[in-house]
Formats: structure tokens, C-alpha cells, sequence
């Protein structure tokens, strides 16, 4: 299927770097979202160390017109970038390279792929939320739950020395963090819990059901691993659950736009069908 499309140049050269990289998914759902959108984009993957970040960027054909970047390079990127998105100040995080100018603009699709994916699975705005870990994930967790409205959010960490930057963060967006120890908190309610642990996070099983008693929709922004110990404790008391593969996608598609455009706020041609056919890419359809 081919949608509507506008004038974008052509022969466009993009890749994703991280270490490791093989395991990546970004290459199908884009290459998936150019063949739909008509534009003779080529999109690769690089496996690339933090320590060689600079050094092959420096080094890019002129061709390149943007990069997505994943685990270890979201620093790099961030300081590599001339200019910024708000999302990407706020977080001290780029997963988004622009060539515009001559330079590399910087943006974090991170949060706008949770909001947009929540509010897909019915929660258009919220009030309270959790979040489950306190790494970089987190950041991103907690600036896109203050744009869905959020104006308490839990914060439960096996290291909660390691959130006090989450609490700072929070005064920023007038969202009132609280910072408990996972294994022994006891949550009041909330409509939405987002883990951010790792898939393969080892987490006892008293902790998952007392998160999931009280944790409302489980939003697991792990992929790769599932289900996961807190999706399968969720799954027991009939609460829904979801992994990450839908802010995948939107996330994706942020960066499409900021590939074809510079800017995110500015829809692809028919982004609905688009964002379909990204989707039915991950599972080989």
C-alpha cells in the first residue's frame, strides 16, 4: 500500500547505531514506513561504542540526512546536537539526529512514543502514575507522563538514591515525585505504572503482585522480553498489560517526521495508515 506523499528528498541515507545493535527492530518499521510513503530512503544499522561516537559522526557522507540512536549513544548524541527539542533538555537525552543547515539539530521521540501509545491503549489523560526504576528510561517516563497530565507520580527503585534526579526533575515539570524502596513499598492506587526495568530484571514475586494490585494499567516498556515477571503478575489479577512495541513505533514515526521536515509536530501524509503498516511490519504481515 502507498499513501498520499509530499515532496522529500530523495536518496536520503539514515541509520540506528547503539553496542549492541543487532537486535534492533527500527529497520523493518522504517523501511516498512518508506516503501508505504513512496520515498527512496535507505535505513541501516551501525553498531557503534560511545567511545567512537564523535569519530563516525564526524566521518558521515553528506548523504546522511539523520540517525537514530539507541543504548549506549543518547548522551553523545545530546552533546553532539547544535540545537535541541525541549523533550531533549529535559531528559539530557537525543535518540534523534537531523542533519538541518549544516548542523545536527537533537530530539528525544522517546516521549512523544510513550504519550502517543498510552493514550492509543484509552488513557488520554491521567493524575496519578508510578514509575518502576529510576534509569535513563525513567527520564523519559516521567517527562511524558507530566504531558498526559500526571501531577503525582510514584517512583520505586531498588537504588532510591539513584531517583533523587527524577525528584529534581519533577519540581521542573510541577509533578510532585515520591521516592520508595521496591521491594518493601506498599503503593496506594494509581491509573497507570510504567516499568522501565530491563526484561530480564529478576523481581520476587510478592513485589510484582503488590505493584499490580494497585497499579492500574501496566504500561512495560520493555519488548523483547515477554511477558515479563510484573506483566505476568498483572495478567493474574486481570489487569491489563502492555509492552513497548507500540512506542516503538510511535517513537518512529516522531523521527520520521523530524527526517522529513525537522520538525515533529508536523503529521506525515496519512500518519494513521502509516502507523499501521509500521506496526503490522513488527509481526511480519
Amino acid at each position: 500500500m502507498t499513501v498520499p506523499t509530499a515532496e522529500v528528498p530523495v536518496g536520503s541515507l539514515l541509520e540506528v547505531w547503539g553496542d549492541p545493535i543487532a537486535h534492533s527492530l527500527s529497520p523493518q518499521i522504517h523501511a516498512a514506513a518508506y516503501a508505504a510513503l513512496g520515498w527512496d530512503w535507505t535505513y541501516g544499522r551501525r553498531r557503534v561504542a560511545a567511545a567512537d561516537f564523535a569519530g563516525e559522526v564526524g566521518r558521515l557522507a553528506p548523504a546522511f540526512r539523520g540517525l537514530s540512536l539507541t543504548f549506549p549513544l543518547k548522551a553523545e548524541a545530546f552533546a553532539a546536537a547544535a540545537a535541541r527539542d525541549r523533550t531533549a533538555e529535559l531528559t539530557g537525552a537525543v535518540n534523534t539526529l537531523v542533519r538541518v543547515g549544516g548542523q545536527w539539530r537533537g530530539f528525544n521521540t522517546d516521549v512523544g512514543g510513550i504519550v502517543g501509545d498510552v493514550r492509543a491503549h484509552g488513557l488520554d489523560t491521567i493524575e496519578t502514575a508510578r514509575i518502576i526504576g529510576a534509569g535513563a528510561t525513567a527520564t523519559s517516563a516521567l517527562v511524558a507522563l507530566a504531558q498526559l497530565g500526571a501531577h503525582t507520580v510514584d517512583v520505586v527503585a531498588r537504588r532510591p538514591d539513584a531517583a533523587h534526579a527524577l525528584a529534581q526533575l519533577g519540581e521542573r515539570l510541577s509533578v510532585a515525585v515520591s521516592i520508595a524502596p521496591l521491594e518493601t513499598v506498599r503503593p496506594a492506587p494509581v491509573a497507570l505504572t510504567v516499568s522501565t526495568l530491563p526484561g530480564g530484571a529478576d523481581l520476587s514475586e510478592d513485589t510484582a503482585r503488590r505493584l499490580a494490585s494497585s497499579g492500574g494499567l501496566l504500561y512495560d516498556v520493555v519488548y523483547g522480553h515477554w511477558p515479563t515477571p510484573l506483566a505476568t503478575a498483572w495478567q493474574t489479577t486481570g489487569a491489563p498489560a502492555v509492552n513497548g512495541l507500540g512506542m516503538l513505533v510511535r517513537q518512529a514515526v516522531l523521527q520520521i517526521r523530524a527526517f522529513r521536515t525537522g520538525d515533529v509536530e508536523q503529521p506525515l501524509p496519512d500518519e494513521d495508515t502509516v502507523v499501521d503498516i509500521m506496526a503490522r511490519a513488527l509481526v511480519g504481515d
